[in-house]
């Protein structure tokens, strides 16, 4: 039982094709029909109740089904209609009976108009926006990969929710484009049924008359029935298919069942349903009109759009009790005097934020959890997924409007000063320019303030046209968050406390405590520790795995040893770390200096109470920078942080030497890398 359940589909389209070639009897014949219309019923209510397209996402197969199922039935009436005098079923009888009502001409217009309906309107329609959709859908793709690519990179999202959505659109991309097609088969349906129904009419009456004997009022009145309940059985289904298709390829906006969307969206206008009723309440004065059937509807409506508007006031109101109420149950805020009169009340003026973000009043429905603000939310993913790479916790975000700031700004603060400022539109799209855009969209030029990327702002409606010309779309509140997230990054090394050392030894000593007794503060004390993680941060080394990092600090820490010594062996010891943080597919771009320069550097060494330094030339130390600046044009076309690879005698002086110009470049030894990437240079400094 269960093989025969698992292969049903199977079973039902050799059904199908057997009703091609075997003749049915009319009571099988009667179930074949009463069946079509069944699945036909039952797939349009399916196709109301869903809330998106890809619940049904087998539509387009079903389609072909359920057309060629139909087709078999025709087939199948056809023989019966012509080799039986037009005994076709009991159906088909009592379809043809009582739409024609003893009126051959008014039954077959009824008919005609009926198919004309179906294949001009309904089939016509549902191919048009089924071709524009696919079309659309298809061009998005790369927009829509692009921004999801984005989201991912900035922690909006996780990797299991980017590969859902990348599968979304994946197949959305395939529905439409089967929907495409498959809209073509019930154009050729519709053709088909007039074809067979002219055959059934002329066949029938050929046969009546040169076979049967029959006159032409005999041949008109039997074959007519059965032509016009052979027609409707098989256009009703097909009609509600037809129906079913154009409901599948225009729901792309809903958020819910179409039960749902007709009954909120339209209860929620009464004053429209409130003047339609006054406006039919003028065609009462209409001389002619019907004025009970007109008084009965309009006071229907009048009176229900009123109800609805009642309720709709009282609830607002409600809530606006609710509002005070609790409002009210605050306890009244003493005077500025009056608290700052405590003195230790004063102490909360001196302290700072790690973290802080001001922002003007128009920015404040996107961070405001009560007005549908997300960005907490936003925040909460981005510190998980920061702290999975990292290994670093970040501390609170302080948010706080200012009125000193102009209405779309906003500013970052770490550890109470200002590090960096932007600026958004609320009510518009971020629209990244690609390198070779398809054609330009309307917008207002800017720069993405966290990547430096040249944008332009656009309204709404012109979003899925950018997506389509090659731009990346993002909204105003990712923008904000991409631009804190890469700040945060960027300062991430200043905001490792020295109480969150402790929290991270702590953690540590769960799982490894005889290496914590050992250690701390025998060999390394908090303090040291601190500077240790802090430089691996500032360079965007991971110190998620704090017990190799303890372990080597432990085995080379010395009392009076040089601290920058130890972390290049910490360096060392996590290169499978540093591989993977800064190779792409196996293979690692650098920039090379040439062996001359680096052996000048070592030269140049020179030591000084707060360490040793590289004491270049003024004039050769401009040529490396200018020539270092040349050379990283190149990692723009790369998917890759610019790199430069050098011996380990020199990476940190040369790291010293760049940062204040180029704070965005790494630089790794050869001694950091793992043996199995492959490392192309792209350039060499000389």
């Amino acid at each position: 039982m269960k093989k025969i359940v698992d292969n049903a589909v199977a079973l039902f389209v050799i059904v199908i094709v057997l009703l091609l070639i075997i003749p049915l009897n009319p009571f099988l014949l009667d179930v074949m029909i009463l069946l079509n219309i069944s699945i036909s019923m039952i797939v349009i209510l399916i196709s109301m109740n869903i809330r998106e397209p890809l619940q049904l996402s087998v539509f387009p197969s079903l389609l072909l089904i359920t057309t060629l199922f139909r087709i078999g039935i025709n087939v199948s009436s056809t023989r019966n209609i012509l080799l039986n005098s037009g005994q076709a079923g009991n159906v088909i009888a009592s379809f043809g009976t009582f739409v024609l009502q003893g009126n051959v001409i008014v039954g077959f217009i009824i008919f005609i108009i009926i198919m004309l309906v179906q294949f001009i309107v309904i089939t016509k329609g549902a191919e048009r926006v089924s071709e524009v959709a696919a079309r659309f859908t298809l061009d998005a793709m790369p927009g829509k990969q692009m921004a999801i690519d984005a989201d991912l990179s900035t922690g909006l999202i996780t990797e299991d929710e980017a590969r859902e959505r990348r599968d979304k659109i994946q197949r959305e991309a395939d529905f439409y484009g089967a929907m495409d097609g498959a809209t073509k088969i019930v154009k050729g349906d519709a053709i088909m049924s007039l074809v067979i129904t002219a055959v059934n009419l002329l066949g029938g009456c050929a046969i009546g008359m040169l076979m049967g004997g029959m006159d032409l009022s005999s041949v008109l009145s039997v074959y007519s029935i059965a032509t016009v309940g052979d027609g409707l059985v098989s256009q009703i289904p097909a009609l509600l298919i037809s129906t079913a298709t154009g409901m599948m390829v225009t729901r792309a906006v809903s958020d819910g069942s179409l039960n749902e969307d007709v009954s909120r969206q339209f209860l929620a206008q009464p004053k429209a349903i409130v003047m339609t009723g006054f406006v039919l309440l003028v065609l009462f004065f209409v001389p002619g009109m019907p004025k009970l059937q007109i008084a009965v509807l309009a006071l229907f409506l009048i009176l229900g759009g009123l109800y609805l508007m009642r309720k709709m006031q009282a609830e607002t109101e409600e809530l606006e009790t609710g509002l005070a109420a609790d409002m009210g149950q605050q306890e009244q805020p003493l005077t500025e005097e009056e608290y700052y009169k405590d003195i230790n009340n004063v102490y909360s003026l001196i302290g700072v934020e790690p973290i802080e973000m001001e922002f003007g009043y128009s920015l404040i429905p996107l961070v405001d959890e009560s007005s549908g603000g997300k960005m907490l939310n936003r925040i909460v993913i981005f510190r998980r997924q920061y702290a999975q790479e990292m290994g670093l916790v970040i501390p609170s975000v302080r948010l706080r409007d200012s009125s000193s700031l102009n209405a779309n700004q906003y500013v970052i603060k770490v550890k109470g000063e200002e590090v960096a400022r932007g600026e958004i539109l609320v009510d518009h799209y971020l629209a990244l320019e690609p390198v070779e855009p398809t054609a330009e969209v309307d917008g207002i030029e800017t720069v993405e303030p966290a990547y430096g990327i040249p944008s332009k702002w656009i309204l709404p409606e012109n979003k899925e046209l950018a997506e389509i010309y090659g731009y990346t779309v993002i909204d105003p509140l990712s923008v904000m968050l991409t631009h804190l997230s890469e700040t945060i990054k960027q300062h991430a090394y200043e905001l490792l406390s020295r109480q969150e050392v402790v929290q991270l030894v702590e953690s540590l000593k769960r799982t490894s405590p005889e290496l914590v007794e050992e250690s701390i503060p025998n060999i390394v004390t908090y303090g040291n520790l601190q500077k240790i993680l802090m430089s691996l941060l500032k360079e965007g080394i991971p110190i998620k795995d704090m017990e190799t990092i303890l372990e080597v600090i432990s085995d080379n820490a010395v009392k009076g040893s040089d601290i920058t010594m130890v972390i290049e062996q910490v360096r060392m010891a996590l290169k499978r770390t540093i591989t993977r943080k800064f190779a792409v597919g196996g293979q690692m771009r650098v920039l090379t200096l040439d062996a001359e320069l680096e052996k000048q550097m070592v030269e140049s060494m020179a030591k000084s109470e707060q360490g040793a330094y590289l004491a270049l030339s003024p004039d050769i130390m401009q040529r490396v920078i200018t020539q270092i600046g040349e050379e990283l044009k190149k990692f723009n076309e790369l998917a890759q942080d610019p790199v430069i690879l050098t011996s380990q005698v020199i990476r940190i002086y040369i790291y010293r030497m760049l940062e204040p110009f180029y704070p965005n470049i790494y630089v790794l030894s050869f001694n950091e890398i793992s043996s199995n990437i492959q490392i192309q240079a792209v350039g060499n400094i000389s």
